[in-house]
């Protein structure tokens, strides 16, 4: 500690070594980061414009959008700079924002992507009830207690690891400021911070977890009490993809912060990190909206009247 001077900026290794390669993946999310924003902004602006979709379980949708678009802001950008950049420093402040953000809306949506099996469960085994089990004041009370949560949740998190003395190597190797990549710079013990983020970490992403897998179990278990074929056929393609973005979200994130700190893998990490904030963001639009049979038929609408639009123009 006496030899080591504080921490005032880091420096963020991302993917540099992998070289040659970086072009590459500088296009690659060039254009993730085009689709996932626009895909969501569609979902939104489809909803705000056709009043037929001004339903509650709409408003949790585009809650769920705009989360992914902030989600993604908060590390495409700056991994994009560093991919072509040679000076990938970040501040102190700045390290300790993108860490709060990305924390704040990563778990916002753990907690929305669970809440939304409470969705599936009221539409599929109590259709009769569905508009007073779903109604706007408690898709807007439940939207509101995963923010709030969410954020409580990332201020614990970011104060326990800034509050460590950060010091010597500056060096993160990673594509942003994740807990584990910034923690081991810590000069001091970090036990006790570790098992507050693990027990925070089984709260945020096993709860949720139990409780979407009880809502899905009566789904399930209706789902087959339907004798038609063709009613089958209708519930069970949104709830599979529905499943697959859960289980994809949750399985990833679990991997990386349910574990002990000495499995840490910076390049397994970096690779599973990828999949979680880009992949299901990207799946989000298509899965919960874009599948959904109002909005395919309200953007046929909206491409049906621009079509005409520009014919008589």
């Amino acid at each position: 500690m006496a030899n080591s001077s504080r921490v005032t900026e880091f420096l963020l290794l991302g993917f540099s070594s992998l070289g040659e390669f970086q072009p590459v993946l500088f296009v690659l999310f060039l254009g993730l980061n085009l689709i996932i924003p626009s895909g969501n902004r569609t979902l939104l602006s489809v909803i705000r414009l056709d009043r037929s979709l001004h339903t509650p379980m709409s408003f949790f949708l585009c809650v769920l959008s705009t989360s992914e678009v902030f989600y993604t802001i908060v590390t495409l950008p700056r991994m994009l700079i560093n991919l072509v950049s040679v000076l990938r420093t970040l501040s102190f402040v700045g390290c300790a924002t993108q860490m709060f953000f990305f924390l704040g809306f990563a778990v916002t949506n753990c907690l929305l992507l669970g809440v939304t099996g409470y969705d599936r469960y009221a539409a599929i085994c109590q259709p009769l009830r569905y508009l007073v089990l779903v109604n706007w004041r408690v898709c807007a009370q439940r939207a509101g207690i995963c923010i709030v949560s969410g954020f409580l949740v990332s201020l614990v998190g970011t104060t326990l690891v800034f509050s460590l003395p950060l010091c010597g190597s500056n060096k993160v190797n990673y594509y942003f400021c994740d807990i584990s990549p910034v923690i081991r710079l810590a000069c001091a013990e970090t036990y006790i911070n570790e098992l507050v983020f693990f027990i925070c970490g089984a709260l945020v992403l096993v709860v949720p977890l139990l409780f979407f897998r009880t809502s899905y179990g009566f789904v399930v278990h209706t789902i087959l009490k339907i004798p038609s074929a063709d009613g089958k056929g209708k519930a069970l393609p949104t709830c599979a993809s529905h499943l697959t973005v859960v289980i994809v979200h949750h399985g990833c994130a679990s991997s990386v912060y349910l574990r002990p700190s000495a499995k840490y893998s910076s390049g397994k990490d970096r690779l599973v990190t990828a999949t979680y904030t880009i992949v299901t963001p990207l799946l989000n639009p298509t899965v919960y909206s874009l599948r959904n049979r109002g909005v395919q038929l309200a953007i046929r609408e909206m491409i049906a009247k621009t079509g005409f639009s520009l014919k008589n123009l």
